[in-house]
C-alpha cells in the first residue's frame, strides 16, 4: 500500500474529519513526521471514515 499523501485539495471538515481525504486535523498536521506503518494505518482508517461519511450523506432531503 502506498503511503503517498492522500490530500485531494478539498479541505472541508465535518467535525474533525476532512471530507476530501478522511483524515483528522491531527493526522493531517503530523503526516510528514509519521513512519510508513503509521501512515498506512491512517490511510486504512481514513478510507473507512470516508465510506461512513458518504453513506450518511445519502439521506433523503426534506421537501418544502
Amino acid at each position: 500500500m502506498s503511503t503517498k499523501n492522500p490530500c485531494i485539495s478539498l479541505c472541508k471538515f465535518d467535525d474533525d474529519i476532512c471530507l476530501g481525504c478522511g483524515r483528522s486535523k491531527r493526522e493531517i498536521k503530523s503526516w510528514k513526521k509519521m513512519e510508513k506503518d503509521e501512515k498506512r494505518s491512517v490511510l486504512a482508517e481514513s478510507a473507512l471514515r470516508l465510506i461512513k461519511l458518504k453513506g450518511a450523506s445519502r439521506r433523503k432531503k426534506k421537501s418544502a
